[in-house]
């Protein structure tokens, strides 16, 4: 199961470069791999179904201090929704082969997602663990919002994407925070260890009210996901969307996940307190307000739409129940559906592509133009509407024979038949607004079109055909479905005998009951007018999608008061905020936090008294950074500081502090220097008066407090600290002698992964201030400029002396290096060059580079690593732009930042998944021995891979630094120079804004 995620994600990486060179006909590769996986699971078929071996299952450790595994089990329920997500996914996904134009863009992504999508579906109904089900719960969330904004300069799309985005998101978190609940209550996250103790759970004191509570907060999430009153109104607004999303995404996949949710915790937690009254008022209610506006709409996708929060009311009211018979009618319900709503939603699909249009008021002779089309949608449709000898009837029979049942042997038969009753309405609902869709879409009407239907290609029938064979096929041979069923709802107690699906009962009060939803559904139908007419005078009791956008704009007002309070462009308000906050927690946790104190205190560690002169230097640059009056000096003495700490990592024993402390120091000291440039060189007036006073007396309190949280958390320690034992994990466990580097490759791997990512989100806000139109990749070659003309002063500005004679000096240089290593002499006017910086770069990039190699492979058992690596390389970088100007950087970078910081975290996260592959756990390493004849004996550790990936990430952000800070200011001084000034979009920092 692991494996089929797994593909489903790797292939949906690889989908931008299929579609690049193949098109849309990069669809078919794509609906192979569901389509794959669908036929792997019908060869699961008999392993779950055994009678005497357990479900398959597999289970990896992933955090096991959190209980959290990579735990999938395939049982009986699991198997049915499998079918559905895969099976339909590559139907979809073939479907879009036709839908999508030729010159559609952007479908590299959108065939990623929607691959994706099926993938996180998969998992989502295999998962065995709680917080592997929420992950791959809010993962279907993200793919759907993205999904639903695919048309993304359409603000229809956008809104819609964000609404469901925002209540979906929004049940999720209450959804984690019962799923927490349950699983500390039970003190295991594993889904079926939970089932097997529901009953203990709802039954102890000490369980049960927490447990009540958290079943609750799931219910939440299930009901937000499957779009159930007052939520329903995302769903309509989802229709936003391509119509492939909807019919897999909002009939088939993901609003079925609510559905889903109910039916795994049904056989255990059905007797809560709190399920049902939320399951069967928010059901029905759902189910009846989903028809009637069904009624009312005029586009066939919003008939549709609305038609689908109906129905998922109605089979969370089934699924819902908690008996035998209702779980079996609840899952033929759910297959049903997921096969005739697809297929309407395919032939939606059809229709708006091959007219144009959606409306009803504009559609006429449909089906005489296309009578193929028009018999799949009639199929569809009348298995919507529960009509023989289909899928939708025999599901519908059995939910009518199970409630029939449970209303007259049940507790309290009153509620039982109103229940009942109003399933049966919200059933003759169903009836109308299937019959309206079908004359909506393909009936000849006195107005409206009755001409320019485009034929339909037959690989663009082909998905809802073989859904709508699949729907016939299922209503004959009803028996199939009973029987990948019947394991499920054997976890139920039963009312009477067994029930079972089946094409004919005989005269029974269900079937009764679904002559009365077909006699009244016809009425409705042929009363259209006046049930329009009686709709329009009605007036609407709650506008649940109104309330949402009232209840956003008062969170936007609020915020705005917030951040007009908060947000005051003044640099004192927000550093006394923050330092006074953090002043006055501190010392609360000190005085009322019982604190232990150590018993020693020194100011100066006896055995390195050189650390006085580095605090003193440390202090210095401190008072001569908040004296400076100029900008430059403000950051070179921040830099003193920097490098005193530096100074003391060393002589406290930790040259690899010492070493990465350093080369941060100066990389950030270059990036300020060139950001610099773009800034005024005099620091504007400091604030006088009693706000002096003020960041006085706040800048020592705060720097007192530090101390004295210092001293506490010596004291604190009571026990031996965990990092004596990384001598020996690193030598043993990592096979390395330098603890520090192994400590961050592979004891602490998740946390340098998490650093790397952060990196590389920094390195993209950076570009995105600078680079509005794109990330600057893309530097001119040195080629394309004149000779000496990059910088070159106007004539008679040149000046005389010491000026014009580097000048001379420089124009000599140039025509003797000519065709150097360095392009500097071929593009830099003669007055901007430095020979001097040139000769030292031309001597020092090798080497810096070689060393940055070496600390790169030396750093597991000597002073070095990734991180420090990458620094040094970014420093040669640096260097040798800074000797040779934006042409020389875009020489000696031909890999763009973009392309090195992703293949950097690719490599990384791979170093992290393939031990997976092999049975191990993320980031296990390997210790690999070779014994070469030149070389001897090498000893490999795989978290040198790891390794590379951070210094790539960190070569990757050095570039987009240079690029954004460099030369793009560069780019737009010279502009300005020769009178260019650039546009808004163009400008960097906000110049010209």
């Amino acid at each position: 199961m692991l494996m089929i995620i797994a593909i489903h994600f790797v292939v949906a990486m690889a989908a931008p470069a299929f579609f690049s060179r193949m098109g849309r006909q990069a669809f078919y590769i794509l609906a192979a791999v569901p389509a794959g996986s669908f036929f792997w699971l019908l060869a699961q078929h008999g392993a779950i179904y055994s009678p005497t071996s357990p479900n398959p299952s597999e289970v990896l450790p992933w955090v096991p201090g959190l209980q959290l595994e990579l735990a999938f089990r395939m049982d009986a329920l699991g198997w049915v929704m499998s079918l559905l997500v895969l099976g339909v996914g590559a139907l979809v996904l073939a479907y879009c082969g036709r839908y999508f134009k030729k010159d559609d863009v952007d479908l590299g992504g959108f065939g990623a997602q929607l691959l994706a999508f099926a993938g996180v579906m998969f998992g989502l109904v295999t998962a065995d663990n709680l917080v592997l089900l929420f992950i791959f719960w809010e993962l279907t969330t993200i793919l759907s919002y993205l999904l639903i904004g695919f048309a993304r300069t359409r603000i229809s799309a956008r809104r819609s994407a964000l609404q469901a985005l925002i209540v979906t998101t929004a049940g999720g978190l209450a959804m984690l925070v019962g799923l927490i609940m349950v699983g500390q209550s039970a003190g295991t996250y594993s889904i079926s260890a939970i089932m097997e103790a529901a009953p203990a759970l709802l039954a102890a004191p000490a369980t049960a009210g927490i447990v009540n509570g958290g079943i609750a907060l799931i219910l939440i999430g299930a009901v937000t996901k499957s779009a159930l009153i007052p939520f329903h109104f995302w769903l309509p607004g989802a229709m936003a969307a391509p119509t492939p999303v909807s019919a897999y995404l909002h009939a088939a996949a993901m609003v079925k996940a609510g559905i889903y949710l109910v039916a795994r915790l049904a056989p255990g937690f059905a007797e809560a307190p709190a399920w049902a009254p939320l399951i069967t008022i928010l059901g029905l209610g759902t189910m009846l307000v989903g028809g009637w506006r069904a009624l009312r709409q005029y586009d066939l996708k919003l008939i549709l739409a609305y038609g689908t929060v109906s129905q998922l009311g109605f089979l969370t009211v089934v699924v819902g129940l908690g008996n035998r018979e209702a779980a079996l009618a609840g899952l033929a319900m759910l297959v049903a559906h997921g096969l005739f709503k697809a297929t309407l939603f395919l032939v939606v699909g059809i229709i708006d592509h091959q007219t144009g249009t959606r409306d009803i008021r504009n559609l006429s002779g449909v089906f005489a133009s296309a009578p193929a089309l028009g018999v799949v949608a009639l199929i569809g449709a009348a298995s919507m509407a529960g009509l023989p000898p289909l899928a939708g009837f025999v599901a519908k029979e059995s939910i009518f024979e199970a409630f029939w049942e449970n209303a007259a042997h049940g507790p309290d038969p009153v509620a039982g038949f109103v229940v009942l009753a109003l399933m049966v309405l919200g059933s003759m609902l169903t009836f109308a607004y299937s019959a309206r869709f079908l004359w909506g879409g393909f009936a000849k009407k006195v107005k409206g079109m009755a001409t320019g239907f485009k034929r339909v290609p037959p690989a663009f029938l082909a998905a809802p055909a073989i859904l709508t064979v699949l729907t016939v096929a299922y209503g004959l041979f009803p028996s199939v479905v009973d029987g990948w069923i019947a394991p499920y709802a054997a976890l139920f107690p039963a009312k009477g005998p067994d029930a079972h699906l089946a094409l004919w009962h005989g005269f029974t009060p269900a079937l009764g009951l679904s002559a009365a939803t077909i006699a009244v559904g016809v009425l409705l139908f042929a009363g259209r007018s006046a049930v329009g007419r009686f709709q329009t005078k009605l007036p609407p009791v709650v506008d649940a999608e109104k309330s949402y956008r009232q209840v956003v704009n008062v969170l936007d007002i609020i915020a705005i008061w917030v951040t007009g309070r908060t947000q005051r462009g003044s640099l004192f308000f927000y550093l006394s905020v923050i330092l006074s906050t953090a002043i006055v927690a501190a010392l609360l946790a000190l005085i009322f936090g019982g604190q232990r104190w150590p018993e020693t205190v020194y100011f100066v560690d006896p055995g390195a008294p050189v650390q006085v002169i580095a605090a003193i230097a440390i202090v210095l640059g401190a008072l001569a950074a908040a004296r400076a009056n100029k900008r430059f000096l403000a950051v070179l003495m921040v830099s003193v500081t920097g490098y005193g700490i530096a100074l003391i990592f060393a002589l406290q024993g930790a040259p690899d502090l010492a070493l990465t402390q350093m080369l941060v120091e100066t990389i950030i000291l270059v990036a300020f220097v060139l950001a610099m440039r773009s800034l005024p060189a005099e620091l504007r007036e400091r604030t006088a008066g009693s706000h002096r006073l003020v960041r006085m007396v706040i800048a020592a309190a705060f720097g007192t407090t530090m101390i004295f949280v210092a001293l506490a958390a010596m004291g604190a320690r009571v026990a031996a600290p965990v990092s004596l034992q990384f001598p020996e994990l690193a030598y043993e466990g990592g096979g390395g002698l330098n603890i520090v580097n192994v400590t961050l490759v592979d004891i602490r791997a998740w946390d340098t992964f998490g650093e790397i990512s952060v990196l590389a989100i920094a390195a993209t806000g950076v570009a995105s201030l600078i680079f509005v139109r794109g990330r600057g990749d893309r530097l001119p070659r040195a080629s394309t400029v004149e000779t000496g003309s990059v910088g070159r002063v106007a004539e008679g500005d040149a000046g005389t002396g010491r000026k014009a004679a580097t000048a001379e000096l420089a124009r000599r240089f140039t025509d003797v290096a000519r065709d150097a290593w360095l392009v500097a002499g071929r593009t830099l006017a003669p007055e901007r060059r430095s020979i001097i910086f040139e000769v030292v770069t031309r001597l020092m990039f090798h080497s810096m580079i070689i060393i940055s190699i070496y600390l790169l492979l030396a750093g597991h058992n000597s002073t070095g690593g990734g991180f420090a690596g990458g620094l040094v390389a970014g420093l040669a970088l640096t260097i040798r732009y800074l000797a040779g100007g934006r042409f020389e950087l875009a020489e000696a970078t031909r890999v763009s930042a973009g392309s090195l910081l992703g293949v950097g975290l690719g490599v990384a996260s791979l170093t992290g998944m393939f031990p997976l592959l092999l049975g191990g756990q993320v980031f296990q390493s390997a210790i690999i021995h070779l014994d070469l004849p030149v070389f001897g004996d090498i000893k490999f550790v795989t978290s040198t891979i790891f390794d590379i990936g951070v210094y790539m990430v960190v070569v990757g952000l050095v570039i987009d630094v240079l690029r954004s800070l460099g030369a793009e200011i560069d780019q737009h001084e010279e502009d300005s120079a020769n009178g260019q000034a650039p546009t808004v979009e163009e400008s960097p920092l906000g110049v010209g804004r």
